[in-house]
Parts: C-alpha cells; sequence; structure tokens
C-alpha cells in the first residue's frame, strides 16, 4: 500500500484531495513537525460496493469457436486430436 504523509497545515488545504486518495487505497499519514499524528481510514461503509452487470454490453462480437483448445497448446491437453 502506498503511503503519503503530510504536515498538518498541507492537509488543511488539501483535504478533499487527502480523502480521495485515502478512498483510491493510499495510506494518508498527518503529522506534526516529523512526528506522525493520524491516519486518514475508510469506514467500511463508505467503500463502494461492487455492482453486477457494470461491464453490460461491452462485448459486442465472441466467434463461435472462442473456447475451442488452440493448436500451440494441443501437447498440454489431455484431448488432444
Amino acid at each position: 500500500m502506498e503511503t503519503h504523509r503530510v504536515n498538518i497545515h498541507e492537509a488543511k488545504t488539501n483535504l478533499s484531495k487527502l480523502i480521495q486518495e485515502a478512498l483510491e487505497g493510499k495510506e494518508v499519514i498527518l503529522a506534526k513537525g516529523n512526528q506522525p499524528l493520524v491516519r486518514l481510514e475508510v469506514l467500511r461503509e463508505a467503500k463502494r460496493q461492487r455492482k453486477i452487470g457494470q461491464a453490460k454490453d461491452l462485448v459486442l462480437y465472441m466467434a463461435d469457436d472462442f473456447d475451442a483448445p488452440l493448436d500451440d497448446f494441443m501437447e498440454y491437453t489431455p484431448f488432444s486430436p
């Protein structure tokens, strides 16, 4: 996990940006001087839930032989012709 350490003054100035970084998975540590004091943590309720069906209509065409064995890998398959 990537960590971003900022001092309190910078945190006051860029709070929205720091919150977005935390939501994106970056660890954000607020420090006073060189001493780390606080870590921004995303609440479980605030994390996005995965939604099924987000890629609907993404595949426009699929060949009839899409799942057919590839000739290059025939020596590795137990059902070689």
